[in-house]
């Protein structure tokens, strides 16, 4: 794909710039961005504020968005997954998910009815360097990180699907690895699209340096920590990247998080049946965290194609979260949404390539 500066990439100097040399006012610039990230209208012709000329040849000359839309699962449930592919200057498969989350209740008749206010989940890498064996967003390797433009069109695209009530970067990627480019982001979602320090989660897998690092500035996000086990050989498996990283110093780090920034961290465990979910894998993990302000948010395994990982028994989750309870733990369950067989992050992208006869050579 050609590589073409977009709107929400300009910086508002830039912007300004652009506007004014293509016949417009300075408080044009202003006007458009408002529109775009406040508003959400992401087509010119709707910027009725704007000149009609000048509607006219910016939308010829620089799209509100970089990416493109390939693919869009809806499921019944209404649950919306995008694969948006971003411009690149070879001819890599820089393609992301991203879901949008329609907020339910039962209604009247027992059925399930949407409320306003979803959740989205954002990516923040082009693949995933972590290689977890369960988890299809690494299987592709890593190829870049995301623009913080890219980043927020996410955001936007989501808005655009239906009303965002909140979010979690725990899309394809690891966030603190790109975390300058996330950070300019979420300024931007905070700021300009009214989306709350706390209604925004990012999740990662928990790289202790970074973590206290990034602390003392006090993030406008909570914090998620795919914990996964609190068997350390295990989790040395599960989350290669973080081999010989001991599960002592993540969770110290995340006592750290919780000192300096007043919000309780989250560890997430990804239950894979005949894995992690015995009752030995659950006393361990509350002996871990007894005594900690934490939340514990446990995720019944997505299929994944070309793995041997399954999803635990019904039984095996409520037994699981019947431990952590008993210990004192706060246990919550995030049951699957639709998309049945696409469900799992990084699932459409791989399906997507390998359907694709122009991306099956592979990066490079």
């Amino acid at each position: 794909m050609e590589r073409r500066r977009c709107l929400i990439e300009l910086e508002p100097a830039e912007l300004e710039r652009f506007v004014v040399e293509r016949g417009g006012q300075a408080f044009h610039a202003k006007i458009a961005r408002r529109a775009v990230v406040g508003q959400g209208v992401l087509e010119y012709e709707r910027m009725t504020a704007l000149p009609a000329a000048l509607r006219a040849r910016l939308a010829e000359e620089l799209p509100v968005l970089s990416g493109t839309e390939i693919d869009r699962r809806v499921a019944p449930d209404r649950t919306t997954k995008l694969l948006v592919a971003f411009p690149s200057r070879k001819q890599e498969d820089a393609s992301v998910e991203m879901v949008h989350m329609p907020s339910l209740y039962l209604g009247a008749e027992g059925a399930e009815e949407s409320v306003p206010g979803a959740t989205i989940c954002v990516s923040t890498q082009v693949g995933c360097p972590i290689a977890c064996p369960f988890c299809a967003s690494g299987k592709l390797g890593l190829l870049r990180n995301l623009e913080s433009h890219e980043i927020l069109e996410q955001f936007l695209r989501g808005r655009a699907i239906g009303p965002v009530a909140r979010a979690v970067v725990m899309g394809m990627g690891e966030p603190l690895l790109n975390f300058e480019n996330l950070s300019r982001a979420l300024v931007a979602v905070h700021d300009e699209m009214g989306l709350g320090s706390r209604k925004v989660t990012v999740s990662t897998v928990g790289f202790p340096d970074r973590l206290r690092k990034i602390a003392p500035s006090k993030p406008r996000f909570q914090l998620a920590i795919s914990l996964h086990t609190a068997i350390q050989a295990q989790r040395d498996e599960l989350v290669p990247a973080m081999r010989g990283v001991p599960i002592d110093e993540i969770l110290a780090a995340g006592d750290d998080w919780f000192e300096r920034t007043g919000r309780e961290v989250t560890y997430e465990v990804a239950l894979l049946a005949g894995e992690n979910d015995s009752a030995e894998h659950a006393g361990a993990l509350a002996r871990a965290l007894r005594g900690r302000r934490c939340t514990v948010n446990l995720i019944p395994f997505n299929a994944v194609d070309g793995t041997t990982y399954f999803r635990p028994e019904h039984a095996a989750i409520e037994a699981f979260r019947g431990t952590l309870e008993r210990a004192g733990i706060v246990a919550t369950v995030r049951y699957s949404r639709g998309l049945e067989g696409d469900a799992a992050c990084g699932q459409l992208r791989v399906r997507h390539r390998a359907a694709s006869a122009p991306w099956n050579s592979g990066p490079g």
